[in-house]
């Protein structure tokens, strides 16, 4: 069974089988999972025989998938030495948490006044679903349901210009996001913060809501600072 096909056989939360129509967006999470756990660290060259084999598929698609990473700011082809994760020094991090938190800021605000009942009930779900993930341990899925109550609070703001630029943000600071959870009592913190936020958001309390997202952010780079 090769590494692509063993995907599929991980438990609740991880892929499901694979389909051929499905490649495509199963290499792309593969090898997006692979920078965010740092199987392939900043730097590192990606080559396509390599990684072929050992994912058990053709160069053709995993060059898509590479070239769909160098889209979303997590890769970068360098002439002459072909694609290579993106290596961001600390002043790049620092500079975009810090317009991701005025957009986050903002964007707590206008979901407390345009969401609707329903766009925050769901919200709730995928954060009780998150505190059960953090109770299990399983680092990697509460990153991503972590990652998707961020979107889903600015989704809630009803702006597309806010969505796509903090979409933009949020996929090339993954890395950065996800190794902030690399202490338990870093982790414990980041839940609790969530907590606070979920419960100003059922409230609509806009000011509480922004200011917990904007201090999340803050704590997030005190986080990760010596880690970069």
């Amino acid at each position: 069974m090769n590494e692509i096909t063993s995907l599929e056989k991980r438990p609740e939360g991880g892929p499901g089988p694979i389909r051929r129509t499905a490649l495509h967006d199963t290499l792309v999470t593969h090898l997006r999972d692979m920078i965010i756990e740092g199987d392939l660290s900043p730097g590192t060259r990606l080559h396509e025989g390599q990684l072929g084999e050992q994912l058990g598929v053709s160069r053709t698609p995993l060059r898509e998938a590479i070239k769909f990473l160098a889209s979303e700011g997590l890769v970068e082809l360098v002439p002459s030495r072909g694609a290579v994760v993106k290596r961001f020094t600390a002043k790049d991090i620092q500079d975009m948490l810090t317009v991701l938190r005025t957009l986050e800021e903002l964007a707590g605000k206008l979901a407390c006044e345009a969401a609707s009942d329903a766009g925050i009930a769901e919200v709730r779900a995928l954060h009780d679903e998150m505190v059960r993930r953090y109770n299990a341990g399983d680092r990697l899925q509460y990153y991503k349901l972590n990652q998707q109550i961020h979107s889903a609070i600015v989704q809630l703001a009803a702006n597309t210009t806010l969505t796509d630029t903090h979409g933009m943000l949020q996929t090339r600071l993954k890395r950065i996001r996800f190794i902030a959870l690399d202490r338990p009592e870093k982790w414990a913190a980041a839940v609790a913060e969530h907590e606070e936020m979920i419960v100003a958001l059922e409230a609509r309390d806009k000011a509480q809501l922004s200011e917990i997202l904007g201090r999340h952010l803050v704590n997030a780079w005190e986080r990760v600072k010596t880690s970069v």
